[in-house]
């Protein structure tokens, strides 16, 4: 506490409801800076503007981008909106929602082109674009990893159709895998894990595995992640053009740019005030980056989010 806050609690009665109103407000914002790890980012911050100019033109360089469309509300989505990829080969987004399980197609202005219903699928959360016609499905509370051909019609999708791949990796009810991102090149999928504790892993292989050539290696990278200031991961895209991992922090609100070694490169705050955003991120729960360099976001329960880079 310093010297000035010390001098006015003296000088109040310690029965003072200003002494208790005074003690509220600076517990409450020591708490803010610790739960939003506000010291971590100021300290990260002013280490980012020593390397910009090294990084900038070589990254996904986070701090450049500016919100276009801010919390729009997607037309027929109640509630449960969770994970979003993106799909060169339509140039559209593929989203999945979560209780009831359903697989939507997306503009990249965020309206509906196409609603599948997932039947026999469970806590669908989290979904990637493989290339090739294929989407991989990630199932939270079962960690399973399910792969899905793009539909060619209308109508629901089974679940007992499909190859899935599971990890019991620490089970333990609703904080299994939360997102998931895809190397193309290096046949590589990563997964994260939300919480409790939060994890990100690395699958080599899997693409390989499902086209009959099985030889699947999982590496657990929390090593990446230990210097990370958020307190939950809700969403991993892999950067084709960069080799570097994006990482979605719900609680913290906060976007981070990992680079092919796990070193934390760029944040972007999605706090209310920040990147143009009139209010705060409410709960980011998918996010993905298309071809151009945007950077798409959904937040439960229906709200979208397109940022571009300045």
């Amino acid at each position: 506490m310093t010297s000035t806050a010390k001098g006015m609690l003296g000088r109040l009665p310690v029965s003072s409801p200003w002494t208790w109103a005074l003690l509220l407000i600076l517990l409450t914002l020591v708490y803010q800076v610790r739960s939003l790890h506000l010291d971590d980012r100021l300290y990260f911050w002013i280490q980012t503007s020593w390397h910009q100019t090294e990084w900038q033109e070589r990254s996904l360089w986070l701090p450049e981008y500016r919100v276009r469309i801010d919390a729009k509300a997607v037309p027929r989505v109640g509630d449960n909106l969770s994970g979003l990829t993106y799909d060169e080969h339509r140039d559209q987004l593929w989203a999945v929602v979560n209780n009831p399980e359903e697989l939507l197609a997306l503009s990249t202005e965020g309206e509906v082109l196409a609603r599948y219903p997932l039947s026999g699928f469970s806590d669908v959360e989290g979904i990637t674009y493989l290339g090739d016609n294929l989407l991989l499905l990630a199932e939270e509370r079962n960690q399973a990893l399910v792969a899905v051909e793009v539909p060619a019609q209308p109508g629901a999708l089974f679940r007992e159709d499909y190859r899935a791949l599971t990890l019991g990796l620490g089970l333990g009810g609703n904080q299994g895998f939360e997102g998931a991102g895809y190397d193309r090149a290096g046949d590589r999928l990563f997964v994260v894990k939300e919480h409790s504790p939060r994890k990100l892993y690395e699958i080599r292989g899997l693409k390989a595995s499902i086209e009959g050539d099985f030889n699947l290696e999982v590496i657990d990278r929390e090593a990446w992640i230990q210097n990370v200031f958020a307190t939950d991961l809700s969403s991993v895209h892999y950067d084709q053009q960069t080799g570097h991992l994006a990482l979605l922090s719900d609680e913290s609100k906060v976007l981070m740019e990992l680079d092919g070694k796990g070193k934390l490169i760029s944040f972007r705050s999605l706090l209310g005030g920040f990147a143009g955003l009139q209010d705060s991120v409410a709960q980011g729960e998918g996010m993905t980056f298309d071809d151009r360099g945007n950077l798409y976001l959904v937040s439960e329960p229906n709200l979208f989010y397109r940022f571009e880079r300045q």
